[in-house]
C-alpha cells in the first residue's frame, strides 16, 4: 500500500472537532496559576487519615464534654460529702463499685465517681491553663530570641542562670512557700515550663530566619513583628501544635508528682494527683485496688491521647506531607 492511502486513511480516521479555532475566555484567563490549596484543609484532610488519632479526638472530646456536664446530670453525688449508712449510723468507708456507688467509696465515705470526674477538671484544667501559658510566653520570647540579634545576649544569660535550677526545686519551693491551691500549682509550673518551648521556637527561628525571603522582607522595611507572624512562625505551626499537646500531660505529670510528694492540692480539692496518692497506699489490698486502678486509668487514657493526638497533628502539619 502506497504512503499516499496510508495518510489518507489515518487522515479520515482524524476527529475534524480537534481542529476548531479556541474562543477566548476572558474570565479563565485570569485563573492562571491559581491553586485553591489550603494550609488548614489540608492539614485536617491528612490528619483524618489516622484513624487511632481520630479515634481518640473523638474520645478526648466526649471526656472533655462529660467531665463538664456531670455535675449537672441526674443522680449524682457531691465529690466532698462524706456519705452515711442510714441502718449503721457509719461511713461508707471502702464500699467497692457497685449500683449506688459506680467507682466504690474511698476510706472516708466519699463517692469516688464523682471525685475522678471532679478532680479530671481540676487536672484538665490546670494542664491546659499551663500549656497555654507556655505557648503564649515560649513562642514570644523564642521567636524575638531568635531573630532580634540584640536580645540573644540577654536572653540566653537570663535562660542560663533559670534553666540551671532544677525545675524540682522550683516548683516543691515555690508550692511551699505560697498558699496551696490551684493558682499555685499553676504559677509554679509556669515559672519554668516556658523555658523549654522558649528555647525550641529560638533555634527553629535561628535556622530560618536569613533565608531569602526574610532578607527581602527587611530590605523592604517590613516591621519586625509582621516578620515574625508571617514569615517565621507559620513555618513552625507543626512543631509548635506538638509541644502545645505535649505540655498538657506533662502538666498534668507535675500535678500528680506534687501529690504524690504531698505538695500538691489540698485533700477538699479533688485532683487526678490526690486520687492516685490516695489509692497507691492501698494498692497492695486486693480489694482496694479500684481506688487506683480508675484515676490512674483516666489520666492514662488523657495522657497516651494528647501523646498521639500531639504526634499525628504535626505530621499533618507539616507541609512535606501535604497532596
Amino acid at each position: 500500500m502506497s504512503s499516499k492511502k496510508i495518510i489518507g486513511k489515518m487522515a479520515d480516521s482524524i476527529d475534524p472537532s480537534l481542529f476548531d479555532f479556541a474562543e477566548y475566555d476572558e474570565s479563565k484567563s485570569e485563573l492562571t496559576g491559581y491553586s485553591n490549596y489550603s494550609f488548614w484543609r489540608s492539614t485536617v484532610q491528612v490528619f483524618m487519615k489516622n484513624k487511632v488519632a481520630v479515634a481518640l479526638l473523638i474520645l478526648m472530646v466526649c471526656v472533655i464534654i462529660f467531665t463538664v456536664i456531670q455535675p449537672y446530670l441526674p443522680n449524682q453525688k457531691s465529690p466532698t460529702q462524706i456519705y452515711i449508712n442510714p441502718e449503721t449510723n457509719l461511713q461508707y468507708r471502702n464500699v467497692q463499685p457497685n449500683d449506688e456507688f459506680r467507682f466504690g467509696t474511698n476510706s472516708i465515705g466519699q463517692d469516688l465517681w464523682a471525685r475522678i470526674w471532679s478532680g479530671t477538671r481540676t487536672s484538665l484544667f490546670i494542664g491546659v491553663a499551663v500549656g497555654l501559658f507556655e505557648a503564649l510566653v515560649g513562642i514570644t520570647i523564642g521567636a524575638l530570641w531568635g531573630y532580634v540579634r540584640k536580645l540573644d545576649a540577654i536572653i540566653t544569660e537570663i535562660y542560663n542562670v533559670w534553666d540551671n535550677i532544677p525545675s524540682t526545686v522550683v516548683l516543691i519551693i515555690l508550692t511551699y512557700i505560697m498558699k496551696p491551691g490551684i493558682s499555685t500549682i499553676i504559677f509554679a509550673m509556669c515559672m519554668t515550663g516556658w523555658l523549654e518551648m522558649a528555647r525550641f521556637v529560638r533555634n527553629l527561628i535561628i535556622i530560618i530566619r536569613d533565608r531569602e525571603y526574610n532578607l527581602a522582607s527587611r530590605c523592604l522595611g517590613t516591621p519586625t513583628n509582621r516578620i515574625i507572624t508571617k514569615n517565621l512562625l507559620p513555618y513552625l505551626v507543626s512543631v509548635i501544635m506538638l509541644r502545645m499537646a505535649l505540655a498538657i500531660p506533662a502538666a498534668i505529670g507535675n500535678e500528680v508528682f506534687l501529690s504524690y510528694i504531698g505538695m500538691g492540692l489540698p485533700l477538699d480539692i479533688p485532683s487526678l494527683g490526690n486520687l492516685i496518692n490516695e489509692g497507691r497506699a492501698l494498692m497492695m489490698d486486693p480489694n482496694q485496688r479500684y481506688q487506683l486502678f480508675f484515676p490512674a486509668a483516666v489520666i492514662s487514657v488523657v495522657t497516651i491521647s494528647f501523646y498521639v493526638i500531639g504526634n499525628v497533628f504535626a505530621d499533618s502539619a507539616d507541609p512535606r506531607n501535604h497532596v
